[in-house]
């Protein structure tokens, strides 16, 4: 029994792992996108707004995507169950990737007012020391090293191609 909690325990890690290397992969990136595209004029108003919040309603509005995007995550696997794989696994994708860029976006513009919050300081502490554990488990595994030496290899080819190319 004990072999199947631990089997059981490694699965979920990896799981996770997989989900916040996902998230640490976009979540810069996404949130500056998101911000080139917010000096729009009324996004930038939007925006100031946003920052400009008291810490509990900082706190709704960062909360918000997450609730919003359960409808569309059921509606994906409803997909899915329905037969339409590629398609409910299109909207999960999609619904991953625009959730992140606005979760990230709105983090970064309300994150001084939730860092009044000490509960939320203590909370956002404890994620980060897990988190980057967790992160160190997974870089200091083999297929880790491995897919930075591919990853390596293909940027040096790409370049390369370039180079040719572009000459």
């Amino acid at each position: 029994m004990k072999w199947l909690i631990n089997s059981f325990k490694r699965a979920l890690t990896t799981v996770l792992a997989l989900l916040i290397l996902f998230e640490e992969w976009g979540w810069e990136p996404l949130q500056r996108a998101l911000a080139r595209i917010a000096q729009l004029p009324v996004l930038a108003w939007v925006e100031r707004r946003i920052a400009a919040l008291p810490p509990y309603p900082a706190l709704a509005l960062f909360v918000l995507p997450s609730l919003a995007l359960i409808p569309v995550k059921l509606l994906a696997l409803w997909l899915i169950s329905q037969g339409q794989k590629g398609l409910g696994l299109g909207v999960i994708v999609v619904a991953k990737v625009i959730g992140t860029a606005v979760v990230a976006r709105l983090f970064a513009l309300t994150r001084p007012a939730l860092m009044r919050l000490q509960w939320f300081v203590d909370l956002y502490r404890r994620w980060t020391v897990w988190k980057e554990a967790l992160l160190a488990l997974v870089r200091a595994s083999w297929a880790w090293r491995a897919g930075r030496i591919v990853k390596r290899a293909l940027q040096r080819r790409w370049q390369r191609w370039r180079k040719a190319w572009l000459t």
